[in-house]
């Protein structure tokens, strides 16, 4: 995986003598092509069960092509379409797509909404709570309860 580090700076507000609030300024390197799973992951919020099923539905979502994209596909042609499993690319694109629908009916009407945000448009969890209207700090349960049913789906051990 390819890094594209950033350095962001962040103001940490606190409480100062007087009850008034002093922010202190420090900055951060972030690497802005990792993903939400992973950086979960990498820092232990996420166990490989979580983390394995998350990626097996997000390939799913891109084998599928289920993200916006413009009309015109610019991809070279492709003589050669066998991918060893005796499926068309059509055949594999709906039925990754299957697969993908049955990961999140399993997962559910309240938990495919955060699941769906992270794992597939790689929100970050702060980013998705916000547009959610959910408290603070709640995504990540939500989202462990979402990724634990689908590896359940895809007989993840």
């Amino acid at each position: 995986m390819h890094k594209e580090l950033v350095e962001r700076e962040l103001t940490e507000v606190g409480p100062r003598r007087g009850g008034s609030v002093r922010g202190k300024r420090r900055t951060v390197t972030v690497n802005l092509r990792e993903s939400p799973l992973t950086w979960l992951h990498a820092r232990g919020h996420l166990d490989d069960r979580l983390f394995d099923a998350g990626e097996r539905l997000r390939a799913d979502y891109e084998r599928a092509q289920l993200s916006p994209s413009v009309t015109m596909r610019w991809d070279p042609v492709r003589v050669d379409c066998g991918g060893g499993d005796g499926l068309t690319p059509t055949e594999r694109q709906l039925s990754a797509k299957a697969r993908f629908d049955g990961a999140m009916a399993e997962a559910g009407n309240g938990l495919s909404d955060i699941l769906w945000r992270v794992a597939c448009a790689c929100e970050n969890l702060p980013e998705a709570e916000r547009d959610l209207g959910w408290p603070a700090r709640s995504g990540k349960l939500v989202l462990k309860l979402a990724l634990d049913r689908v590896a359940d789906f895809y007989r993840i051990e």
